[in-house]
């Protein structure tokens, strides 16, 4: 039928060539017989044939856009401010959809995505044994039985992610590799880009020998070589087999991967390690709950033949009673999923309001502009035109607004998704996403053009239709939207965007205070001027036992650079997520505690003080009696009012680490850990002499006054020349800490914007609203001022209006505001959504705000000359 329909649209001349050829030929052959057939106008033969081919309503249409091009040219501030307001609101729209596309709904470029599924513990395994990663969910002794036992998966593989150096000493830079098995390329349906992929065969014993490379790293890092060649990776030189497809960027979206290795086999595997995620592509016919119920029928035996040696009773109950599930896979993993997903969600809330504010702005404005044309609309009412074809011609108006608004707003979509994008970044984890138009986006800006098109389109067009003729052509008519329902509708926009205004300002101050706190907190330990530098000596053939003395020589050898006050060595770097800690008995009373080692110089070089016993010393050996410092909540949760000092602590067994015995000598305030947010837990330090399990790197922290951008390059310059199998990298503390913050900056700054934006648009309607008023009020100021009212007065009139319609609208506003602040929770800082301070200090903005868009025209008001205002009465 459309085929038939576009057809005839294409072929129009020569339809209308052949039905005046086949009138002629009705009127010719009628004008011959004796009884000839009238066929009466021949011009309405031709309207019919025209209606019933539809090519009047494609004329109309074209006409009515045309004329509504016109009109709105002739407006040219009513042209901008509505495309202004839509483009942002749209194109606001578009660009948090678009991000919450690429992170949530678009699939992993893999053959038939829809079929893969993600093993892991219902529940998580409640950091139950060590986790290295961010994705890893099972231990590789679990996939190594998963592999052996399960049916549910027409092919299985395991992954994990992290960061490696490539290149000789002297010239390493930092790289996103992923370890997967054997046939992760073949499950996932893959082909090469050039040469091949890895394949069952690659996997061995550790170190691996082989290395696949990304595209964008084989054009970038490798200038499109010729593969055979190789590279160097942690110190190992691996032969590249061959480069994956462009589209893939690997499984966890927003972190391109650079190499991809082989998941090798330790000599021993560790099955209180947490280090690789697994998934499968489902057998034809398995569904997910099909695939869990077979992992779980599973799961007893894989638990039972995987429980970690050393372990309390406890501990290895819990372990047993772990079961498997299938998670669907297709959009891969993402961290900025886990971290971001409200928030986006909240985001485009934020933005949807916006768009309404706008919606609202725009309803009046064309109420206004629709006053403008009652008489023209009441002169063609009066000629006979119909009132469903002036609607019609009014919604076309809104609707060409509305397209050339999404228009514009997918290109401001297109900055601001990637300004988005950048703002996520950090400099040690930037973020990569795919920010390609597709259908899912551009049918979510269709969808919101179109709602914006019947919000502020449809309700002026059918109000302008309402009018009388011949009230409306009489010289001193007030017209239809004089009436007291327009000037209630047009009030009631005003009070929703004052509401839904507040909202947002409430939001935006109540995410800026969030944030404020959050980087002006104390963390109770010193951040400024502290240099993290990781040094790895794996090369340098140190023996293992004497990892703890070459650890402490090159410590001295740092604290010896010039502009260093002072350095420490610790196993676990506090504010930036990581985490250590062992189940502990004080007495009669067993909870976790967190465990960190450091050298005797760590509370002075974090500036962290003692309340009360001693620091560590040179005393403190691997041989001598173990002692502990514990921080005031420790002492709370195991303790009570005792006096800590002498008292014992006992850790629990586990691999690596005996159950130990520890003299606390020493307590310290209460600090943060791993995270600002995070309440502050038990914790527990003991000297790096003591530490059990020694490893071939070391964590340091330098107090120096030099920048630490400085200091780690002198610290590269001192290792080279001193030490060249040493590997340093690190930064500045206080900058990674402040990037750990991103997604409450990220709010900060758009729900600040996003309040602005709000305010503004606000302040604009208010304005249009009040003026309006004030011009259809004219006769009636005129008297009043021609009876002696004061312009004072007149203004004060004016404001009376604009008062009642702010106190209102801030009444519900803040109600509004109340309920919403519920929403970010989980995302505010030392706040509550509640907070009064900051519900007062929004409505005193807003409501500045809205007297100053209310004073102007008052103020015009107050200057009418009445001679001029009463010549239209």
């Amino acid at each position: 039928m459309l085929r038939r329909f576009l057809l005839k649209l294409f072929r129009r001349r020569r339809l209308q060539q052949d039905l005046d050829a086949e009138l002629a030929f009705h009127l010719a052959m009628s004008s011959q017989i004796e009884n000839p057939i009238r066929l009466g106008n021949t011009a309405n033969l031709k309207e019919q044939a025209f209606d019933l081919w539809r090519f009047n309503f494609i004329e109309n249409l074209w006409r009515d856009l045309l004329y509504a091009a016109r009109g709105l040219s002739r407006s040219p501030a009513l042209l901008v401010c509505a495309l202004l307001s839509l483009s942002l609101g749209i194109g606001a729209n578009t660009a948090i959809f678009q991000l919450l596309d690429a992170l949530r709904l678009r699939n992993l470029p893999v053959q038939n995505p829809q079929q893969l599924a993600e093993v892991r513990i219902a529940g998580g395994h409640h950091d139950m044994g060590v986790n290295p990663g961010n994705y890893p969910e099972l231990t590789q002794p679990i996939w190594q039985e998963i592999k052996r036992r399960q049916h549910a998966f027409s092919g299985v593989f395991a992954w994990s992610a992290g960061q490696s150096n490539v290149g000789p000493n002297n010239d390493l830079h930092r790289v996103n590799a992923i370890w997967v098995s054997g046939n992760f390329f073949r499950v996932l349906g893959l082909r090469p880009w050039r040469g091949r992929l890895l394949l069952p065969d690659d996997e061995g014993p550790c170190p691996e020998s082989t290395a696949v490379v990304s595209y964008p790293y084989w054009q970038n890092q490798m200038g499109g070589a010729a593969l055979g060649g190789s590279i160097i990776v942690d110190g190992e030189r691996k032969q590249v087999l061959g480069v994956t497809p462009p589209q893939f960027f690997g499984l966890s979206v927003g972190e391109n991967y650079d190499v991809a290795l082989p998941l090798c086999r330790p000599k021993e595997l560790r099955r209180d390690v947490f280090d690789v995620a697994v998934m499968g592509r489902l057998r034809s016919g398995w569904n997910l709950e099909r695939a869990s119920a077979q992992l779980q029928a599973i799961s007893p035996g894989i638990f039972a033949d995987t429980v970690p040696e050393g372990r309390s009773a406890q501990f290895t109950n819990t372990y047993k009673h772990f079961r498997l599930a299938a998670f669907p896979a297709s959009a891969g993993v993402s961290l900025l999923r886990k971290q971001y997903d409200s928030s986006l969600w909240l985001l485009l809330t934020i933005t949807g309001l916006v768009l309404l504010i706008a919606c609202a702005n725009l309803a009046h404005l064309l109420l206004a502009r629709a006053s403008t044309r009652e008489r023209e609309i009441a002169v063609r009412l009066a000629l006979g035109a119909s009132r469903n074809r002036l609607l019609s011609q009014l919604f076309v108006e809104g609707a060409l607004l509305a397209s050339v608004g999404a228009a514009l707003g997918i290109s401001l979509a297109q900055f601001l998704s990637r300004l988005l994008v950048w703002a996520l970044s950090t400099e040690g984890n930037p973020v990569s996403l795919p920010l390609a138009l597709d259908w899912r986006v551009l049918f979510f800006t269709a969808g919101v053009a179109a709602f914006t098109c019947i919000v502020f389109g449809t309700f002026p067009a059918r109000r302008a239709i309402k009018a009388e003729p011949v009230s409306a052509m009489k010289a001193s008519g007030r017209g239809m939207t004089a009436g007291h329902g327009s000037f209630f509708m047009q009030r009631l926009l005003v009070v929703l965007q004052i509401a839904v205004s507040l909202v947002l300002l409430f939001g935006a101050l109540l995410f800026m205070r969030s944030f404020r706190k959050l980087i002006t907190f104390d963390p109770g330990m010193r951040e400024a001027d502290i240099t993290v530098s990781i040094l790895a000596f794996q090369q340098s053939h140190v023996a293992p036992d004497h990892y703890k003395d070459f650890q402490r020589q090159l410590l001295n050898e740092l604290r010896s650079i010039p502009g260093v006050v002072n350095a420490a060595t610790t196993t676990n770097i506090p504010l930036l997520g990581g985490s250590w800690g062992h189940v502990v008995r004080v007495g009669s009373i067993e909870g976790d505690s967190k465990f960190t080692w450091v050298s005797p110089s760590y509370f002075d070089t974090m500036g962290i003080p003692l309340i009360t016993g001693r620091d560590f010393n040179a005393a403190d050996t691997s041989d001598s009696l173990k002692v502990a410092v514990v921080n005031r909540t420790f002492v709370r949760r195991f303790l009570g009012h005792a006096d800590p000092i002498g008292r014992s602590l006992r850790t629990e067994p586990e691999r690596g680490y005996p159950s130990t015995v520890y003299q606390i000598v020493g307590v310290i305030p209460d600090t943060k850990y791993d995270d600002l947010r995070n309440e502050t837990p038990p914790m527990a330090f003991s000297p790096a002499s003591q530490f059990p399990d020694p490893h071939p790197f070391s964590i340091m922290l330098i107090h120096s006054k030099v920048a630490p951008d400085t200091m780690l390059t002198t610290i590269k310059r001192v290792l080279a020349r001193q030490h060249p199998g040493v590997v340093a990298v690190g930064g500045d503390f206080q900058h990674w800490v402040r990037e750990g913050m991103a997604r409450e900056r990220v709010m900060a700054m758009l729900s600040g914007f996003f309040g602005f934006v709000a305010a503004l648009l606000a302040m604009i309607g208010l304005y249009g609203v009040i003026s309006y008023l004030v011009v259809n009020r004219r006769p009636e100021i005129g008297i009043r001022l021609a009876l002696g009212a004061s312009r004072w007065q007149v203004i004060a009139m004016v404001l009376k209006e604009a008062r009642s319609l702010l106190l209102l609208g801030i009444a519900i506003g803040i109600v509004l505001s109340l309920f919403a602040g519920r929403a970010a929770t989980a995302l505010l800082f030392s706040l509550k959504p509640y907070d009064p301070a900051t519900v007062i200090a929004a409505s005193i903005l807003l409501g500045v705000v809205a007297l100053l868009a209310s004073f102007l025209p008052a103020r015009r008001a107050s200057q009418l000359d009445p001679m001029i205002a009463l010549r239209y009465e």
